[in-house]
């Protein structure tokens, strides 16, 4: 998953014969990489969208260049709205560019502005790809991919906002185990789970990343090989909704490299 272009254009989302007027901006200023955008929005496509075809009510943790949700909605028949906040301004002016460019406006909105701070509206569901590097502070190539110490810190506050099913990517080198243990306290049964294998690339290959990342698996809190590491999409849903709890398999699978 090396990733050697400079400059970012596009991220496969179908022109369905619009002129491509995305900004061009540096994989440093806006997060570019191709198998993971296209991982998540598989995971939003099969665990979201076709799941809660007619909610209207999904909102989205860090809508990046917009890419995953664009091309999930595309190919999915999903009849609601997605409420998006993206903190990174860059980011934000290229998803709004190709919302804009695939005529998806009345289908995804996305807000400049902290998700935190913002006044989000209750919502059926909240999806997320949050930033899952670990690293002692930000001072990283892309300080908005910071994850906290162990990667897991955004990951675990999102699954202390109550909302009734949450969807989440989670790394096996970021402390998963901690993760699942965090949204089972908080009332969550695993409902379901997509799983792919990724190569280290620009991002966790920073020696600063890759340097926490080693010191967290001699924790026993990161699973990985010499050549991979497992990023999944887990579906996280209120256990009073009666969800069959699959969270030991999903442990297994995280822990297994």
């Amino acid at each position: 998953m090396t990733l050697t272009g400079s400059r970012v254009r596009r991220s496969h989302v179908p022109s369905q014969g619009l002129p491509d007027v995305t900004p061009a901006y540096s994989q440093q200023e806006v997060f570019f990489c191709p198998e993971e955008s296209h991982f998540y929005s598989h995971c939003l496509e099969r665990l979201v969208f076709n799941r809660y075809r007619d909610s209207n009510s999904i909102i989205e943790f860090g809508s990046g260049d917009g890419s995953p949700v664009i091309n999930a909605l595309i190919r999915s028949q999903f009849n609601g709205t997605i409420q998006g906040y993206e903190l990174n301004p860059s980011a934000s002016q290229v998803a709004r560019s190709r919302v804009s460019q695939c005529e998806l406006d009345q289908k995804y909105v996305v807000h400049n502005r902290s998700f935190f701070d913002a006044d989000v509206p209750n919502a059926d569901c909240l999806i997320a790809n949050p930033p899952y590097l670990p690293a002692p502070d930000n001072d990283i190539c892309m300080p908005l991919l910071h994850g906290g110490d162990d990667g897991a810190t955004i990951t675990n506050k999102l699954l202390t906002l109550d909302c009734p099913n949450v969807m989440v990517l989670i790394s096996s080198y970021s402390n998963p185990v901690e993760t699942i243990e965090q949204g089972l306290d908080h009332g969550y049964a695993v409902a379901d789970f997509m799983v792919t294998p990724l190569q280290f690339g620009y991002y966790s290959s920073e020696p600063k990343v890759r340097n926490c990342i080693s010191k967290l698996r001699q924790n026993q809190q990161a699973f990985y090989s010499q050549n991979i590491y497992f990023l999944a999409g887990v579906l996280f849903t209120k256990q009073e909704l009666g969800a069959i709890d699959i969270s030991n398999e999903l442990i297994k699978v995280m822990t297994a490299l």
